[in-house]
């Protein structure tokens, strides 16, 4: 409460004057983002690339080494280990094997004899073919890009399409810089981090209306101040909200992460950078790319009216 009531309601900072130092640093890291995809790949899970997985849990403390050098002497192909949030579980990833499901099942029940003198309870045992994994990459991409689309259409109608412009590059700069994160981190991704890629869009895309709405208001009221004003005006009005909110959702995610398990802690941490780079955009790239564009004083949408009751002017 006390660090709520010591945030200044209306800062006077002038984030305007370093818009270009604010492009740069947006345009490094999509590129960093775009080179590290290209270069290192994503890491996928079994949700998208197909194959076995088991979750177990031991009969004490697991010995990784132990479990290792005990499948890799079963010729299933590359097997990859992971505890599991506590030290009893652990995460096994077992690459497909040639055959259908019937070749599939004959690996799991290798794996299990193999394992039966260590092995608790098998927690979990999924597989999923190529095929599958496929169509889920295939309609996560479609579901992004759909999902971004719709969002720059709502922003075109509801305000103007300078403001649907700036609002879409923010977020293709959100989504490819989430993408660079889990590329540069190797975190697993799989169906939840994918969620989460979709999350950090709208909740990027909320945190730019709202100070899209405040230009909106300024530019209506302060019709003769030079542009560049009326947006760090808008900005700093609305900074409190902005930074308060996204403090409190990240006292969740954290709250997420450090207890949730290991379940969701891929979706718990992209969200976390998702928030801080959301909110970066937000204030930082989609505002101060209106500066850059042919709008002036007194843009509004075509709906909305000015204080005398007469058509807003729209943008030239």
């Amino acid at each position: 409460m006390a660090i709520i009531k010591a945030f200044p309601v209306a800062p006077k900072l002038n984030f305007l004057s370093k818009r270009k130092l604010f492009l740069a640093f947006s345009a490094f890291l999509m590129l960093g983002s775009i080179v590290s995809f290209a270069t290192l790949g994503l890491n996928f899970g079994v949700d998208f690339r197909g194959g076995i997985l088991l979750e177990v849990r031991t009969n004490g403390p697991a010995d990784l080494g132990d479990l290792r050098s005990r499948l890799s002497a079963l010729d299933v192909g590359e097997v990859t280990l992971q505890e599991f949030g506590a030290p009893t579980d652990v995460l096994i990833n077992i690459q497909r094997q040639d055959g259908g499901e019937g070749a599939q099942e004959a690996a799991i029940q290798i794996v299990k004899e193999a394992l039966n003198d260590t092995v608790e309870e098998y927690r979990r045992t999924e597989f999923v073919g190529p095929k599958v994994g496929g169509e889920l990459k295939q309609a996560g991409f479609l579901a992004t890009v759909l999902a971004m689309a719709a969002i720059g259409l709502y922003i075109w109608f509801r305000f103007e399409w300078h403001f649907s412009a700036a609002a879409l590059t923010a977020l293709v700069h959100d989504v490819i810089a989430t993408v660079g994160f889990f590329s540069l981190t190797q975190v697993e991704f799989n169906l939840s981090t994918l969620a989460a890629v979709l999350t950090i869009a709208g909740y990027s895309i909320n945190d730019t209306v709202v100070i899209f709405d405040r230009v909106r208001d300024e530019l209506r009221k302060y019709k003769k101040l030079p542009i560049v004003e009326v947006l760090n005006m808008a900005i700093n009005r609305t900074l409190s909200r902005t930074v308060l909110t996204s403090f409190t959702t990240l006292l969740a995610l954290f709250s997420l992460f450090i207890f949730g398990g290991e379940v969701i802690r891929g979706f718990s941490l992209g969200l976390i950078w998702g928030v801080i780079i959301g909110t970066y955009s937000s204030v930082a790239l989609a505002v101060p790319m209106l500066s850059f564009m042919n709008i002036r004083a007194g843009v509004t949408s075509s709906n909305d009216k000015d204080e005398t009751g007469d058509a807003a002017p729209a943008a030239s």
